[in-house]
């Protein structure tokens, strides 16, 4: 996410939408004592507890659908293949303000349940702990834009030719079914039928796309990992191309026009490279949407987005540091946020330094000397209202900074390429970091952790 304009992540935002939630209804009358048990109905996230939910690991999200931007109306069957973690009577699906017309589960119809943003869904037979079950679920509405308590907008965002769906941090509620916590990640293929002469563009590798009717299929592929906070869906009037960087790797964009900045992503993605170790990905770009002024760009994934007036050379750099900080290593829970910015801040950081002259070394001590920097410690925010605020990106990257001051540049480089490469497509937490920053330098920092990670204090000077 931009650092330059943080948006706030509140659990409101997830209340405020319950409000708008369609319902069908209880459909399944038969005796739960006769049933295995339900999987959770949240995996009790410190900031968001009723985010995701349990008793099920998703694999796969197919989603098939079709946007109207005249009316606004979204139509969609999500195909979600998963296995059982355990023996299941009934299991949760987080979704926010849509209409559910029915479901099934391995092909037999399913008791469908709807109480705030929880569709709760019935088999006809229980599910085996272990077992791979498919679940199709149809639904239909105008999506939501969930506005939190600061005024950031995210979800399904309205433009005058189509719409933008964003997922930080609860808005991918908003357009599909799901398991919507960073800890599920899965694979996606998405396809979406809008009228002829729009273009769709998401996450990962385009199919050919078909047109019939007066209107086009667009498809879309991503065969890595994905929290669902992640994946989008831009929908509208784009210039859209492919390219490739001098290693082969694909470079999708869209845009309104043709900004200038859109051809450095390939020597931007090669200094990355270069530091962070190999792109994760099997296809990198940009979405520059001009015609959204929502106040930040965002790491979607393989696909970062860019709104009015965000899309910079600093910011580019921040947002393609999240496809190794944030994507291919999520977060365990909404408390890791300081692992994905921190890592995107500190990538800023030694762009200015390679590329305009200013030394790390400036960039940390102006961060030092901001009150609002010392507000909290970054791995330790009060609440879901400050896990974008500056303590998150800029403290966050102070902490980098004197990680590498105490184990040297040698090793802290190798953290820089190291962690990413031991988690790759994977989650982590803070205590994996600091555990794996340790074993790699070889001595205890509990001090520096103490001081800069979960200290409430700002020191007296930077450099204690």
């Amino acid at each position: 996410m931009d650092p330059r304009r943080p948006r706030a992540l509140t659990a409101v935002a997830v209340l405020l939408a319950a409000a708008l939630t369609g319902c069908t209804g209880e459909r399944d009358g038969r005796d739960d004592g006769d049933r295995a048990a339900r999987g959770a109905a949240g995996l009790r996230d410190p900031y968001f507890p009723a985010l995701g939910n349990g008793g099920y690991d998703v694999r796969h999200y197919a989603l098939t659908l079709a946007y109207e931007p005249g009316t606004g109306r979204l139509t969609g069957t999500a195909d979600i293949t998963a296995r059982a973690t355990q023996d299941l009577g009934a299991f949760n699906l987080d979704l926010t303000g849509l209409t559910v017309h029915g479901a099934t589960v391995d092909g037999e119809p399913a008791g469908v349940r709807r109480a705030g943003g929880e569709l709760t869904l019935r088999p006809a037979e229980d599910i085996a702990d272990g077992a791979t079950f498919r679940t199709v679920v149809r639904y239909s509405g105008t999506p939501a834009t969930i506005t939190d308590a600061e005024g950031a907008r995210e979800g399904w965002l309205r433009t005058a030719d189509g719409a933008v769906a964003l997922g930080e941090p609860t808005g991918s509620t908003a357009w599909f079914p799901g398991n919507h916590h960073p800890s599920d990640k899965a694979t996606y293929t998405l396809a979406v039928t809008v009228p002829q002469g729009l273009r769709a563009v998401s996450n990962g590798e385009p199919a050919p796309e078909r047109t019939s009717g007066g209107r086009t299929t667009y498809t879309w592929r991503s065969t890595e990992p994905m929290a669902s906070y992640l994946a989008t869906l831009a929908i509208g009037r784009y210039e859209t191309r492919t390219s490739r960087t001098p290693e082969g790797l694909p470079v999708h964009t869209a845009a309104r026009g043709e900004p200038a900045l859109l051809g450095e992503i390939p020597e931007l993605l090669a200094w990355e490279v270069e530091k962070f170790g190999p792109y994760p990905f099997s296809s990198t770009g940009a979405i520059v949407e001009p015609l959204l002024d929502v106040s930040y760009a965002l790491e979607t994934q393989s696909r970062p987005f860019f709104d009015k007036g965000t899309f910079t050379a600093a910011t580019l750099v921040h947002e393609l540091a999240h496809q190794w900080y944030g994507n291919s290593v999520s977060p365990k829970s909404w408390r890791d946020m300081w692992l994905n910015e921190s890592f995107a801040t500190y990538a800023e950081w030694l762009y200015a330094e390679d590329y305009e002259g200013t030394p790390v070394q400036d960039n940390f001590d102006e961060a030092f000397a901001e009150a609002e920097n010392w507000a909290f410690p970054p791995a330790a925010p009060p609440a879901a209202v400050d896990l974008s605020d500056p303590p998150v990106y800029f403290r966050g990257a102070m902490v980098l900074h004197k990680v590498r001051e105490a184990v040297g540049d040698e090793t802290f480089f190798a953290v820089l390429r190291g962690w990413p490469a031991k988690y790759r497509h994977a989650n982590a937490s803070t205590e994996d970091f600091v555990r794996y920053v340790e074993e790699q330098a070889g001595e205890d920092l509990t001090d520096l952790w103490d001081v800069w990670l979960y200290g409430q204090d700002r020191p007296t000077a930077p450099s204690s």
